[in-house]
């Protein structure tokens, strides 16, 4: 029987990745990719040459019972995703059940994920917080901010940059325009920023100063 490894990959900065992440991709019989092109250029950047193939979110319930066949019969893969760790807001979860209720040996490799760093650079109490992701898009929203503006933990947020002042307007409407919220973006990239302060003021900044990237938004929790 093989294996399945998920391993991160770097969110900015390439000298992100792990020394084991690349002994494993060069080790394993194929990678699974969120986007074969945007990791072929990270495998050609580190001299990889270890084949590629597709598994996204618009295939995944698909492939996975058959990758899961392929693992079993003896083949080791490693799935990746565009940036980060594979699962956290990306692809992985459906393949990671599929392989460990298989009795498939599942290693997932310590690196990259974009909300820890925005956490621990926030100065808002990082000991106990609770990750949500992307807030759903439409049905739901409402509901799950209203749950969210009673949080006494720090809550993190993920945002795209054209939705972020309309969610920025609600977060305010639910929880007060002075609640303090730390943003951070381009993170170990050229351009990462990290802006600081309450709701209303940190939406100004953003109001004048049109965000780009992606965006983890770090809130305080309910005092």
């Amino acid at each position: 029987m093989g294996k399945l490894y998920l391993v991160p990959t770097p969110i900015g900065n390439l000298k992100d990745i792990t020394l084991r992440a690349i002994e494993v991709l060069n080790e394993v019989d194929l990678v699974f990719a969120e986007d074969t092109r945007t990791s072929g250029k990270l495998l050609k950047h580190f001299n990889i040459d270890t084949p590629m193939q597709s598994h996204h979110m618009h295939n995944e319930h698909k492939t996975a019972g058959l990758i899961v066949q392929r693992i079993l019969s003896g083949e080791t893969f490693a799935l990746i995703s565009d940036a980060g760790t594979p699962g956290i807001s990306d692809p992985g979860f459906l393949l990671t059940r599929a392989c460990i209720e298989a009795g498939i040996e599942v290693d997932c490799l310590p690196g990259a994920t974009a909300f820890v760093p925005a956490l621990v650079n926030s100065g808002l109490p990082s000991d106990r917080f609770v990750f949500e992701g992307f807030l759903p898009v439409k049905k739901g929203r409402q509901t799950r901010l209203k749950i969210l503006a009673e949080e006494n933990r720090t809550i993190v947020l993920y945002e795209s940059p054209h939705k972020l002042l309309k969610t920025m307007a609600q977060l305010a409407e639910h929880m007060g325009e002075e609640r303090m919220i730390s943003i951070s973006r381009e993170i170990s990239k050229l351009h990462e920023e990290t802006i600081r302060g309450t709701i209303v003021e940190v939406h100004r900044h953003f109001e004048a100063n049109p965000p780009k990237g992606e965006l983890v938004l770090v809130i305080a929790g309910k005092k």
